[in-house]
């Protein structure tokens, strides 16, 4: 019969059971807004009813209708944590952290996430791990209260190592042009109200690996005390996504603007994040003893004896994101956040001065 593509890496028929593998949990992710497309080469979500902008069920960040909506965008991936996920075996972690990485940026300046794709492309991966990834995928999808609208799946073979893949994500979401938060209305001597990360999240995991996998030597599998778990089980922990604890907060102060600013801590973190969202002519002062800072961080500076500010610039020392508000607003947004099973401490102030972050003990 010839040489076939399947000879050359790639089976159509594996990618037909995909489908059919993932349907129900990309399925899962849908409410009444997705507009079902059979066999479709891209996804709809409808934003119109009877001709009127409605809120929707994933647009709740507000109880009235849109008058200038803005429609928001971010992309991101998971990085080289994706090794981890090889040496271990464990896949659907890094489709949850895929979706977190881009709906964390994209809830920043207040929007409601509407709809995700992802991209996984590979060589010569097994299609249950390409259904644990999606599966991944779909459920942070759910706690992020958007829908799944589509993705692609590419293999290519040859291109990278057997058994490897590569996965990249895209959201979108809407906000009232009037409802955006930018920082503009952050003013000298607001709190900067920290919410606590579930670990490393998704960045600096190259630092990671070269640390405590080359350097130290530790075995993924193997338990380390002071982190009360293996030490792979710790650096597969996923990104936690803030977007409907943030929403909640938004909702409550919509009309008093407490909440001025929001930061997503990914790379560069309290450094270089916290600034980007304040006025030029403001900067941050972080107490560092503000919050408990979770045990892996501690494990990768004294095994890697990495200078405290270097730390601080690579990792988020266990603070996922940080919101500015009002002084008398931060005890209430705590306990706000709080019944949303997240933890969260005033870490700082906004100061008048150079436009960074002061780091004090």
């Amino acid at each position: 019969m010839g040489t076939a593509y399947k000879d050359a890496g790639v089976d159509i028929d594996a990618n037909e059971e995909f489908v059919d593998a993932i349907r129900s949990a990309v399925e899962s992710t849908h409410g009444p807004d997705v507009v079902p497309i059979p066999a479709g080469f891209s996804g709809e979500l409808a934003l119109l009813s009877g001709g009127q902008m409605r809120p929707g069920p994933r647009q709740t960040l507000f109880s009235r209708e849109f008058k200038d909506p803005v429609l928001v965008g971010s992309t991101d991936g998971v990085g080289t944590k994706l090794k981890i996920a090889f040496a271990t075996g464990v896949h659907h972690t890094v489709g949850f952290d895929l979706v977190a990485m881009s709906i964390n940026d994209l809830i920043t300046n207040g929007a409601a996430p509407l709809f995700f794709l992802d991209y996984l492309a590979f060589t010569e991966v097994p299609n249950q791990v390409q259904v644990d990834v999606v599966k991944g995928i779909a459920r942070a999808c759910r706690e992020a209260g958007c829908a799944l609208l589509g993705g692609e799946r590419a293999e290519l073979p040859g291109f990278y190592k057997k058994g490897e893949y590569d996965l990249a994500g895209f959201a979108v979401g809407i906000v009232d042009r009037s409802r955006r938060i930018s920082g503009k209305k952050v003013r000298p001597g607001d709190a900067i109200v920290g919410i606590a990360s579930s670990g490393l999240h998704s960045n600096g995991y190259s630092l990671v690996r070269k640390v405590l996998l080359e350097d130290a030597n530790l075995g993924l599998d193997e338990y380390i005390d002071e982190l009360g778990c293996t030490l792979g089980e710790e650096l597969l922990r996923p990104t936690r996504i803030y977007a409907q604890p943030l929403h909640a907060v938004i909702r409550h102060y919509k009309v008093k603007a407490g909440v001025r600013a929001i930061a997503n801590i990914t790379g560069g973190g309290l450094i270089d994040n916290v600034p980007r969202t304040l006025p030029r002519k403001l900067g941050a002062r972080i107490r560092k003893s503000a919050w408990p800072r979770p045990p892996i961080f501690d494990l990768i500076q004294r095994l890697g004896d990495i200078d405290e500010a270097e730390m601080y610039r690579v990792f988020n020392m266990g603070i996922g994101m940080t919101i500015v508000v009002p002084p008398t607003y931060a005890q209430a947004i705590i306990r706000r956040l709080d019944r949303q099973g997240q933890q969260a401490y005033v870490i700082g102030r906004v100061r008048r001065g150079p436009h960074r972050t002061e780091l004090v003990d």
